[in-house]
Formats: C-alpha cells, sequence, structure tokens
C-alpha cells in the first residue's frame, strides 16, 4: 500500500503553554531549508523533498515568544524531520527517551553534549499535573514517544509523532516496513489505542496533510 507512490505530508510542531513554562514539541526541519528554493532536494527521486515555507522562528516571533523562553523540548523521536532547529534551544532541557539519546547515529550526535537532557525511561508526566504526559510508543525507532495533552476546553489530545505517519496507517494498524521494530510499533499502536479510549482524546496525526488543513494554524491555537 502507498509503494513508490508520491504524496504530500506535512510536518508538524506543536507549541504548549503551560504556567510553569512553554513546552516545544518537536522541532521540525532545519530553518535554513526555508531559504532554498527549491527546498532541499533529494538526490534520488524516490527520496523526500523537502521544503520550508516559514520558519520556526519566524512563526514563534508571530507569537511574541523568543527560542530563550523556551523551558522544554520534547522530541517523539530523533529522524531529522523533527529536531532540526534543536541548536536553536540550546538553553532549553531536552525530554526524550534514553534509549533514543543513545540511539546509534550514522551521521553523527543528534544533540550537543552540554544540551541539558532528562533521559526518559518510560512516561513521563511534564508538568506534575497531568497535563501534558509523554507516553513511549518505541518501534518506529527505538526510544519513540508521543504526547499526551489535556486541553481545558478541547480535550484531551494525543500528538503521534511517527508511531502513526497517516490516518490510513492508523484505520488499517499498518507498520511501515522500515520502522526499527515491527512487534514493538504494533504493540504501541495498540496502546495508543488503550490511553486514547481510557482519555476520550483525539489523535493528531503528525504528517497527515488531510488532517493539518482542518486544523487551526499558528497563530490561531486550541485551548
Amino acid at each position: 500500500m502507498n509503494v513508490g507512490k508520491s504524496m504530500d505530508f506535512v510536518d508538524s510542531c506543536y507549541l504548549i503553554k503551560h504556567s510553569q513554562g512553554w513546552l516545544l514539541w518537536d522541532t521540525g526541519l532545519a530553518d535554513a531549508i526555508a531559504a532554498m528554493p527549491e527546498g532541499q532536494r533529494p538526490a534520488d527521486p524516490r527520496a523526500t523533498h523537502w521544503r520550508r515555507p516559514k520558519t520556526l522562528v519566524s512563526q514563534l516571533d508571530e507569537l511574541g515568544v523568543k527560542p530563550s523562553d523556551i523551558k522544554y523540548v520534547a522530541v517523539s523521536h530523533t529522524h531529522p524531520d523533527h529536531v532540526g532547529n534543536m541548536a536553536l534551544f540550546p538553553q532549553a532541557t531536552l525530554l526524550v527517551q534514553k534509549a533514543e539519546y543513545e540511539w546509534p547515529s550514522p551521521v553523527g550526535p543528534r544533540f550537543k553534549p552540554e544540551q541539558p537532557v532528562t533521559k526518559l525511561e518510560g512516561d513521563h508526566d511534564v508538568f506534575g499535573d497531568g497535563s501534558v504526559t509523554i507516553i513511549s510508543t518505541p518501534g518506529h525507532t527505538p526510544g519513540h514517544q508521543s504526547l499526551l495533552v489535556k486541553l481545558p476546553k478541547t480535550g484531551a489530545v494525543l500528538l503521534s509523532g511517527d508511531a502513526v505517519h497517516f490516518k490510513d496507517n492508523w484505520d488499517n494498524r499498518r507498520v511501515p516496513e522500515n520502522n526499527d521494530s515491527q512487534d514493538k510499533s504494533a504493540a504501541s499502536l495498540q496502546r495508543m489505542a488503550d490511553v486514547m479510549a481510557k482519555e476520550k482524546a483525539q489523535l493528531w496525526i503528525n504528517h497527515d496533510k488531510a488532517q493539518r488543513d482542518s486544523q487551526k494554524l499558528s497563530p490561531g491555537f486550541y485551548e
């Protein structure tokens, strides 16, 4: 399914406001790509052609938020379209699974050694009040994680990271063949379904363009 097909997808980052500080979930593609007229075109035509119409910094600026205002950066996993702008937040505490942080990278270290980090081993209540919880969902990568956010008016939302790429994957419980572990991926999909049932949560799928196009984008917000 979808093998060999060209398809559009999006790459979302989420800024979460809490009385204890700002949390940024994923940092997206590197802002430098926005300066490339054609985007980052791969040598292999089957690979992803990345474009960045706006920089993350400019989008934060629209909200009156500076990179130095961000208290926590939590990443679903360490593929480049999710950690591309980590260097913008050298003072923020990185929240990442220990298994992901220590996963050998073919392209060298993904984080600077001086970056403050909390290495997680499983779920983590970010602010200690149950409003924002990191959920361990390994499989796509060894330390993949998703984020459960409980909003007062919108209700609970589960941010998928890349545990799910598109609605079709979720509906049919399809696991990409290049995931790190098929078994762990399938178990994580079940875990997400259980969390969603318990919390009556919506699933927001990181790369699904059709869903994203139906949502409010920054500077709009959900409360």
